[in-house]
């Protein structure tokens, strides 16, 4: 006997739970460029590989939390809207900061960087969670593609 469609995912659940832990704590605004690479440099101007974190913001740039989408390698990581967004997603965030670093120290944006950004400040269009910019980190400090492309500052 066939098995009822049913019966091939009963007990198979998916279960999302958003709570909000440390509601005591200091809000923090990131109003600038320069706020978030104060935020994020420590963990990516010493990484050994590139990794790319998401900075999640409200609607009014407080930050929401910081989530880390992908470690490569030495000089690339490979990347999909799904995996930037989920975190902002899950968390409600209004929109996002992308942060990278390049661990051979160079601060110039790569072809392949530009094209991220664009592909993602589209995937934001449709999610509704604007790409507000997204940072390039190393151990010389930081360049913003801003410099490069054209979108409205934070």
């Amino acid at each position: 006997m066939k098995p009822h469609f049913n019966d091939n995912y009963r007990g198979m659940r998916c279960r999302v739970y958003m709570v909000r832990d440390g509601d005591d704590e200091e809000e923090i605004s990131l109003l600038n460029a320069d706020e978030v690479y104060a935020l994020v440099k420590d963990e990516l101007s010493i990484a050994d590989r590139e990794i790319m974190l998401t900075v999640l913001l409200t609607t009014k740039n407080q930050l929401i939390g910081i989530e880390t989408v992908a470690i490569g390698s030495l000089n690339s990581t490979s990347l999909v809207p799904r995996e930037i967004f989920k975190g902002a997603i899950l968390a409600n965030a209004a929109s996002i900061v992308l942060c990278h670093n390049h661990p051979s120290g160079g601060l110039t944006p790569s072809p392949e960087d530009i094209k991220l950004t664009e592909e993602m400040i589209q995937a934001g269009k449709l999610l509704g969670i604007k790409l507000m910019d997204h940072l390039v980190v190393s151990s010389k400090g930081f360049s913003t593609l801003r410099d490069y492309m054209t979108f409205k500052p934070i």
